[in-house]
């Protein structure tokens, strides 16, 4: 359907109109673009949608997607009437990526080459650096609760509010502190001082790999008023999207 112009069937029935999809696949926003071999891309962006941009002079339109325990990936190549649809029962990107290249270099005449070994070592140096920061963030935070480190919390606990995500609460429980978000549920968990005015949240789903920075935003009594967020890994999965959250104490 995608590359029959919005129609489908053996009716060639239209889902959408060849003016609709032109539309979807134009630029809304626009991404830096790597010209490199051995694709040589020169636009990079997206559009309604769909990732946009070239590959071999020949224009791409694709997308990712995915839930716990699978990611998957559409690629279309319309000029060529070039369709790769993979699906995985797994959760790391590299896998989808080497075997769409795989296919896709084979129709753009480009030599072949190892892309799992090829995304193997690059992801095994990636987790490498990320170990480090992570492991090095909970190291302190044992050495803290180790030594027995004060923090005003009474200052801390209460319900915030980022106007796009909604409520937050933290809230102490038989002298712990837990963050619990009212609008996702499943986003919960026991939240540490990690330094001064940044504490940690360890999510009690340890599937998501999205545990957080916390930092603080106090008054001029010390007390919080406000708080951003920050992943603890670069390789949390970016649509956490924790970077744009603003939350202000409500209570």
């Amino acid at each position: 359907m995608q590359l029959n112009k919005g129609k489908y069937g053996p009716e060639n029935k239209a889902l959408f109109s060849e003016a609709q999809q032109n539309e979807m696949w134009q630029l809304q926003t626009i991404i830096p673009a790597a010209t490199r071999p051995p694709y040589n891309t020169h636009f990079n962006g997206y559009g309604l949608g769909w990732f946009l941009n070239d590959v071999k002079g020949f224009k791409q339109v694709s997308h990712t997607g995915g839930l716990e325990g699978n990611v998957t990936q559409v690629t279309l190549l319309p000029e060529l009437q070039l369709g790769i649809v993979v699906l995985t029962n797994q959760q790391e990107g590299a896998a989808f990526t080497a075997i769409t290249n795989t296919i896709k270099d084979s129709y753009l005449g480009i030599s072949a080459q190892d892309y799992v070994t090829l995304y193997h070592n690059r992801i095994k140096a990636n987790v490498a650096t990320a170990d480090k920061v992570t492991e090095e963030v909970w190291a302190t935070v044992a050495k803290n609760k180790k030594d027995k480190v004060k923090t005003d919390w009474k200052s801390i606990i209460g319900t915030y509010k980022d106007n796009w995500f909604g409520t937050i609460e933290l809230s102490e429980k038989k002298g712990k502190i837990y963050f619990q978000s009212k609008r996702s549920p499943q986003l919960a968990g026991e939240v540490f001082f990690y330094k001064s005015g940044n504490l940690v949240v360890k999510w009690n789903n340890a599937f998501f790999n999205a545990d957080a920075h916390l930092f603080l935003e106090n008054d001029a009594s010390g007390k919080t008023i406000g708080i951003k967020m920050k992943p603890i890994s670069d390789l949390t999965d970016f649509s956490y999207d924790f970077q744009d959250l603003d939350f202000k104490r409500v209570n």
